[in-house]
């Protein structure tokens, strides 16, 4: 799915978010930058150990900020550490989310960052359902693109078959396709 929304291109796609050709990719991380789990393990993995020891340096980030760290091995130049919890393997809430989301935004659109990719937010351990965080995502994105020329591209990514569906109708229910 594809939609264009003020300067910018919005995407959902199924696939392994360290595997994609982005400037930057988001770790929905916990504010210690502890990179035990879910998307951050295997950004870990696939980046580089580096990553996380770039982010420790950085610790404690508070909900609703972000920090940036180099891509280490991944494909993407940047990840953007946006914390949507304080400890490692809480659950979220959607508050923390726009919050997380808002702050990667920001993070990428002072570094005139082109292309960012999201994974779901809060929708691992943080414990949200699916089509309510993606939604929240796509509304936090909305506002953002209405008053920033960056990012010009961001993907949203589903890493499940299942989730897709969630991932479409919560986009399209933002942006009206």
């Amino acid at each position: 799915m594809r939609v264009k929304y003020a300067e910018a291109i919005i995407e959902v796609v199924k696939g392994d978010i360290t595997e994609l050709s982005v400037d930057a990719i988001v770790n929905p991380a916990n504010s210690l930058m502890v990179m035990g789990g879910g998307v951050a393990a295997a950004i870990k993995r696939k980046g580089g150990r580096k990553i996380e020891e770039e982010a420790l340096k950085k610790a404690p980030v508070p909900v609703g900020k972000a920090v940036v760290t180099s891509g280490g091995k991944l494909k993407a130049k940047y990840v953007i550490h946006a914390p949507t919890m304080k400890k490692p393997a809480q659950r979220t809430t959607l508050e923390a989310v726009a919050k997380a989301v808002t702050a990667a935004l920001q993070a990428a659109s002072s570094l005139k960052i082109n292309s960012i990719a999201f994974p779901g937010m809060g929708t691992g351990v943080g414990g949200l359902r699916i089509y309510d965080a993606v939604k929240e995502m796509a509304k936090q994105i909305k506002r953002h693109l209405k008053q920033n020329s960056y990012p010009k591209k961001v993907v949203l990514v589903a890493y499940r078959e299942e989730d897709l569906e969630d991932f479409i109708k919560a986009v399209s229910d933002v942006f009206g396709t």
